[in-house]
């Protein structure tokens, strides 16, 4: 898969789409994105948010309910896959993606992008876990969770993908505060 998506990038862009997404399961071949969230950000501030439940074509395994609270009753309604991914893509247009274990999303989203319009997301992106594992090396973790309690947010709603977001976004600008603090430290010395 890593052929058919952008490069990673390690940098702190100030424009960029956060995504999250929320699945059935863990590989795009076998399960179904039920959720898709995110915040296009320009000179550091949000401009613009999407969010949209999907309709899927299979039960939701009650153990993906009992962690994201996203029900069968809540998507059966929902628009189809295509639809919301072409507003999504538009959404998104060339913009970095900026996320979580962002290539999981990636993938998820590629897969379906292929499957229903036969492109692949070439966006660049940039990884906050991969951020938190070299700027905070003492967690002995890097979830999402795990950081929200660390820097005292809010996680109540959590797993669904705009509190995700939502969480992520403060977390890329305290990892990027922390950044700027070593290189602030680095050219005192």
């Amino acid at each position: 898969m890593e052929a058919y998506k952008g490069k990673e990038l390690h940098i702190y862009p100030t424009d960029y789409v956060l995504l999250d997404i929320e699945t059935t399961g863990f590989k795009p071949s076998e399960s179904e994105i039920t959720e898709i969230a995110a915040y296009k950000v320009k000179d550091n501030k949000v401009v613009d948010t999407f969010s949209s439940l999907i309709g899927i074509n299979n039960p939701i395994p009650p153990n993906i309910v009992e962690i994201t609270h996203i029900t069968d009753d809540m998507v059966k309604d929902q628009p189809k896959i295509d639809v919301v991914l072409k507003d999504f893509k538009e959404f998104l247009g060339d913009n970095i993606i900026i996320g979580h274990n962002v290539t999981f999303d990636i993938d998820f989203l590629t897969h379906y992008s292929y499957q229903c319009f036969g492109e692949y997301i070439l966006n660049d992106y940039v990884d906050t876990l991969r951020i938190a594992r070299k700027l905070l090396p003492n967690l002995s973790h890097h979830k999402l969770e795990t950081l929200s309690k660390y820097y005292e947010l809010d996680v109540e709603g959590e797993h669904r993908a705009l509190k995700d977001v939502d969480l992520t976004y403060t977390i890329y600008n305290k990892l990027k505060e922390l950044e700027d603090e070593r290189i602030s430290t680095i050219q005192d010395n």
